[in-house]
């Protein structure tokens, strides 16, 4: 059975992802809340992988990434986070780590990725490998250069409105209180001249954004409401 550390900060997301995994038969040895107890838990428990977050408290992602791969090889790294900017994915390249993922995506991306680090292999989610292809390619990347208008964050509100997100769960992958998503999307609305929902995620496809939609969560009742308005 392959055996798993998870490093997160929010003890709730550790819970999820524990369970999750122990249904796929993969065998959470450890939970950490911040880089420094990582380290130490990873060279006790020399788990198989460590599914590691980017930025807590106690020592970040990276610097935990970097020490892990270095003191114990043998142990794979699989980033799996919210942050989805080049800095951060090539900078946990760099420290090691054979997987990125970001906590958008879906049980079985998250269950094949760690079997895949598991066995030496190197796995990034779409978006991600799209990034590294560009980077190394010189291709123009519809993520950066689609609606320049758009802020950073705006622009990582699209990309989950566009991949079929309700309100209430763009809110819990960026850690957003939902009042502040649908001021995000309101703006949205406004730069682009678009008049609702739809008409955004029609934006943003034909841009190279979001893609087909994902299966995620299921949403509640106040959350299709959220869909079926304006926001």
């Amino acid at each position: 059975m392959i055996t798993v550390l998870i490093v997160d900060d929010h003890p709730v997301f550790r819970r999820g992802l524990r369970g999750l995994l122990a249904a796929m038969d993969i065998e959470v040895v450890g939970e950490a809340g911040g880089g420094q107890e990582a380290v130490a838990l990873a060279a006790e428990l020399q788990p198989d992988v460590v599914v590691m977050d980017l930025q807590m408290p106690g020592g970040n992602g990276v610097e935990a990434t970097r020490t892990i791969t270095r003191t114990s090889p043998r142990i794979g790294v699989l980033v799996l986070t919210m942050f989805r900017d080049d800095d951060s994915v090539f900078a946990a390249m760099r420290a090691g780590a054979r997987g990125y993922l970001l906590k958008e995506a879906g049980a079985e991306e998250i269950g094949r990725a760690v079997r895949a680090v598991a066995a030496g292999e190197a796995i990034y989610g779409p978006e991600i490998a799209r990034r590294v292809l560009a980077y190394f390619t010189g291709m123009p990347d519809p993520s950066r250069t689609a609606f320049p208008e758009l802020t950073e964050r705006e622009r990582e509100v699209l990309q989950l409105v566009a991949q079929g997100r309700g309100n209430s769960e763009i809110a819990g992958i960026l850690f957003l209180s939902g009042k502040t998503v649908r001021n995000h999307i309101s703006n949205i609305f406004m730069k682009l001249q678009v008049a609702d929902r739809a008409q955004a995620i029609v934006r943003a496809r034909e841009a190279g954004l979001g893609g087909s939609p994902r299966p995620g969560p299921s949403t509640g009742a106040g959350d299709g409401a959220q869909q079926g308005g304006t926001h």
